[in-house]
């Protein structure tokens, strides 16, 4: 089969550069103890977890929020993108595409793998693609805000994505951000979107908000898949699923497990889940203490970046949180490197540059120059009371920061409770400002309210996500300052939402007056790299200096391997885990790759 020759050879260069540039690494952990050594080896099944909400509030609609793993790694395996992107090399590996190329300057080409079928017989074709788009036009998304004019099939098995002016980052929103959904199922939707465009409708007119709000409700009676798995309806109960694989799919020669067994559950469920043997493979953030219990089973961890971890988000409308240089004082009076370990032992790596996006990606976009000129805020409470007093700040009886009104500084820090590794780092980081004077009470709110409430405002101060798992920083600027926790001032999104409500129009020392969101809708166009880079050297620059956030450390993965019915990890440094845990994720390239297998097999 034609998809088998390009999967294998994608391996075969994959495992070379692995053998060329991957440092030496320890073999793989010794098989798990006998604590965790009842479940069988062998049998075909890999056994994952990602948490989700049973019907009705979770359904097969996985455009919308409450659809079963949308989002997630394993979404990939059921409704994949056209491409995954390796990031040790920047190439680009087939998934639901073929191949790509520029036609010219503003059409980007993909051809798709000829005589693939979906899990309910209809043909993949180019229809698929485009009514795929068609759907992500209804709901605005940054494909068609930031770069798409028309999304059009040359044939069959080929798509052509016109681009409104030139871009660099086009192809990631298209290629790898944009999950393929089968037009047997959403086909009548797509032509209601195009007929509103006929119309010369957008999404402020009414008609168009209608049409989303429908769609938003619309619940499919099954998922038609187009990948090599596909959830087993009746198999969903609270607490797990079954994804079974499609015989039919043209990935199912690569994949080699009959069966994935997905256990539902945040952290605290999870763990024992993994403890027990009853887990292969776990994503959730484990605390050193459970970490430390999965190494002594014998248990493989693999640490991967993420390149984003949690930050301590300001309400901005409450002073003196207002000014930048209480923010930098309060990042001064941090031992981020503390956190990080007290969180995430050695997955909690505190963040130096303080740039907005990943330590890991800043030689590939600034300049040393750049660099230099980034405060790096480390841990010096000494200077954090030097910018407090000097702004009138002074200490009561009890040795408790009052502002120069005479406010007490006497606060309360949210974060998801479900979240161990974000808990750990709110109750750390409670007790850091609390011993520096800034009283600080850490409460813990069910994780899907504390989204809610952060969005909404409703919060002092909260830990929340910085960064994000993508090559290019202007993703991660997108999430530190225009959405999802600050809509009504940036402009994107929902404008009753709050959220920490930081301006894009801001004064700096560095830069002077500065429009950041404008800042970051430019960071995307064109294809001069080279201006992209100095536009995201100022950004880095702007945010080293406002803070709207004070990013604490960058997680790095945890991630359970243990040794029981999958056999197939790579080695530590492997240039795939460079993908990440969430990115492009490697636990899906190994996978469709064919090179996780089950043990015995």
């Amino acid at each position: 089969m034609r998809r088998r020759n390009i999967f294998a050879l994608f391996l075969v260069l994959a495992l070379l550069v692995s053998a060329c540039a991957a440092p030496a690494a320890a073999p793989a952990a010794a098989p798990a103890g006998e604590a965790a050594a009842a479940p069988a080896a062998g049998g075909g099944e890999f056994h994952i977890a990602w948490p989700y909400d049973v019907a009705p509030k979770g359904h097969n609609n996985t455009f919308v929020t409450g659809g079963y793993l949308a989002g997630g790694p394993y979404q990939s395996l059921m409704e994949p993108p056209l491409f995954y992107y390796m990031w040790a090399d920047a190439s680009w590996m087939p998934v639901a595409g073929e191949s790509w190329e520029w036609v010219d300057d503003v059409t980007l080409r993909v051809k798709l793998p000829a005589g693939a079928v979906w899990s309910d017989g209809s043909t993949y074709t180019s229809k698929d693609v485009v009514d795929t788009f068609a759907i992500y036009r209804l709901q605005n998304t940054a494909a068609w805000t930031d770069h798409l004019a028309d999304v059009q099939a040359v044939d069959d098995t080929t798509v052509d994505f016109i681009l409104r002016d030139p871009s660099t980052v086009a192809p990631r929103r298209l290629l790898r951000d944009s999950y393929i959904h089968a037009s047997s199922v959403y086909g009548e939707w797509a032509q209601q979107v195009n007929d509103l465009v006929a119309a010369g409708k957008t999404k402020d007119d009414q008609e168009w908000k209608d049409l989303a709000a429908q769609f938003n409700e619309f619940r499919p009676d099954d998922m038609v898949v187009l990948g090599p798995y596909k959830i087993d309806p009746a198999s969903i109960t609270e607490s797990q699923m079954l994804l079974n694989k499609v015989p039919t799919s043209f990935m199912a020669d690569e994949v080699q497990f009959d069966k994935l067994v997905n256990y539902n559950g945040e952290t605290p469920v999870v763990t024992p889940l993994v403890l027990s043997g009853d887990v292969d493979y776990a994503t959730h953030g484990f605390p050193p203490a459970t970490e430390k219990e999965y190494i002594d089973l014998g248990y493989r961890i693999i640490r991967a970046p993420n390149y984003n971890g949690p930050a301590l988000y300001f309400n901005h409308t409450v002073a003196p949180f207002d000014k930048k240089e209480v923010r930098q004082a309060i990042a001064y009076a941090i031992d981020r490197n503390e956190n990080g370990v007290v969180s995430l032992g050695d997955s909690g790596k505190a963040v130096v540059n303080m740039a907005g996006f990943s330590d890991n990606l800043a030689s590939n976009w600034l300049s040393e120059e750049t660099v230099a000129k980034l405060n790096k805020y480390e841990f010096d409470r000494a200077k954090a009371e030097e910018i407090l007093t000097g702004l009138g700040w002074t200490r009561d009886s009890d040795n408790v920061w009052m502002d120069e009104t005479g406010k007490r500084m006497e606060l309360e820090l949210t974060a998801p409770a479900e979240y161990a590794d974000w808990s750990a780092a709110a109750e750390n980081l409670a007790q850091q400002l609390t011993d520096f004077g800034i009283k600080t009470a850490f409460r813990g709110i069910t994780f899907t309210q504390h989204d809610l409430d952060v969005q909404d405002g409703n919060f002092t101060l909260a830990i929340r996500h910085w960064g994000a798992g993508n090559p290019y920083p202007q993703y991660a600027f997108n999430s530190n300052f225009r959405t999802p926790y600050n809509q009504a001032m940036s402009g994107v999104g929902d404008p009753t939402k709050k959220g920490m409500s930081f301006a894009m129009l801001q004064q700096t020392d560095a830069l002077g007056e500065v429009d950041l969101g404008q800042m970051i809708a430019d960071s995307t166009k064109g294809a001069d790299l080279d201006a992209q880079k100095a536009l995201v050297g100022d950004l880095a620059l702007a945010y080293n200096e406002l803070l709207p956030q004070i990013p604490l450390w960058e997680r790095y993965g945890n991630n359970p391997a243990p040794d029981i019915r999958v056999t197939g990890w790579p080695a530590d440094g492997d240039p795939v885990f460079q993908n990440g845990t969430y990115n492009d994720p490697f636990v899906i390239v190994l996978m469709l790759t064919g090179q996780l297998q089950p043990k015995g097999s």
